[in-house]
C-alpha cells in the first residue's frame, strides 16, 4: 500500500503538462529552425548546446500561467548590453516542476496564479534577432529537457 502512494504521487508529478503559454499559440507550437537555429531541446548553439524549449509567441503577445504556478522572481537572461530589450523572464514553480519563462516582462513577480492568468508580455525579440522565429524560451530549473511536458 505504501508503495503504490509513492508511485502515485510520482506519476501526477510526471504527468504534468503545460497549458497554452502565448496568445495566438493554443498548442504551444514549438520554434522550428529558422537563420538564427532550432528551438528544440539540445540544439547546437555553436559550441554549446540550447537547454530549453522555445515555444512560438509572437512579440507584444500576452503570456499566460500554463497551469497553476507560484511566481519566484525576475531573471535577467543576458550580461550583454546589445540585448537589452529581451532581457527579462520569471521564476515559476508549479505542478512539481521548477521552470524559467525567458524574454517576458512579468506583470508581477511574486505570489500565486492561476492557470490562463497572464503573467506577462512577450518582448520585442525581432529588435534583437531580426527574422528569428519569436518565442518564450522554457528552461527548467536543473536543465533537464522540458520536451516532455508539452
Amino acid at each position: 500500500f505504501h508503495l503504490r502512494n509513492i508511485f502515485s504521487v510520482l506519476w501526477v508529478c510526471d504527468g504534468a503538462t503545460f497549458g497554452p503559454l502565448c496568445e495566438g499559440n493554443p498548442f504551444n507550437s514549438v520554434r522550428g529552425s529558422d537563420r538564427w537555429g532550432s528551438g528544440h531541446y539540445g540544439a547546437s548553439r555553436g559550441g554549446r548546446l540550447h537547454k530549453g524549449l522555445d515555444v512560438k509567441c509572437q512579440d507584444g503577445s500576452a503570456v499566460y500561467a500554463p497551469f497553476d504556478v507560484t511566481l519566484h522572481g525576475k531573471l535577467t537572461v543576458y550580461t550583454d548590453r546589445n540585448k537589452e530589450a529581451i532581457n527579462e523572464g520569471i521564476n515559476l514553480k508549479g505542478q512539481g516542476l521548477c521552470f524559467k519563462l525567458f524574454y517576458v516582462r512579468p506583470t508581477r513577480t511574486s505570489g500565486s496564479v492561476r492557470k490562463g492568468e497572464r503573467i506577462g508580455t512577450m518582448l520585442p525579440m525581432q529588435s534583437v534577432y531580426p527574422g528569428i522565429t519569436s518565442h518564450v524560451h522554457v528552461q527548467m530549473c536543473d536543465q533537464s529537457d522540458p520536451t516532455p511536458y508539452f
